[in-house]
């Protein structure tokens, strides 16, 4: 399973869930869901949303960086981490605690119940947190 995520420290968490990893193209599809929640926050509040990345490659793939100036135009723009820091990044920290807490020392024997547990993980961590989480579901082909 891979999470990617978005987390505005005491506000909000987006995220999708995937079985496998990201692609590019499934990397744009979250991207464009972001892009239109950074639309709607600029329309209503004037508020520019910026997400802070590693440099992971479908970050910068071509096909992301063709998307660039569309997500831009909606009010969402990507800045990058410098090279191999992700200490840097405060949603490592999330992600180590959905780990160490929700899911440490757990078995799952199929997918979806290892799915079905970071879905819940996150549900509990939002209500202890007291933020909002929003999460794209993904469709399969």
């Amino acid at each position: 399973m891979s999470i990617l995520g978005v987390w505005d420290p005491d506000e909000s968490f987006d995220y999708a869930l995937v079985v496998g990893g990201f692609n590019g193209e499934r990397y744009i599809e979250v991207m464009d869901w972001l892009a239109t929640k950074a639309a709607k926050n600029f329309e209503s509040t004037g508020q520019l949303t910026f997400i802070v990345q590693d440099n992971c490659t479908i970050h910068k793939s071509k096909a992301v960086q063709a998307a660039w100036l569309r997500w831009r135009a909606q009010g969402l723009f990507v800045l990058f981490l410098p090279p191999y820091c992700s200490e840097l990044n405060p949603i490592e920290g999330q992600w180590h605690q959905l780990k160490t807490h929700e899911l440490a020392g757990r078995m799952f024997e199929y997918e979806d119940q290892l799915s079905e547990a970071i879905v819940d993980g996150m549900i509990d961590r939002s209500l202890r947190g007291n933020y909002e989480l929003d999460r794209l579901i993904l469709n399969y082909p």
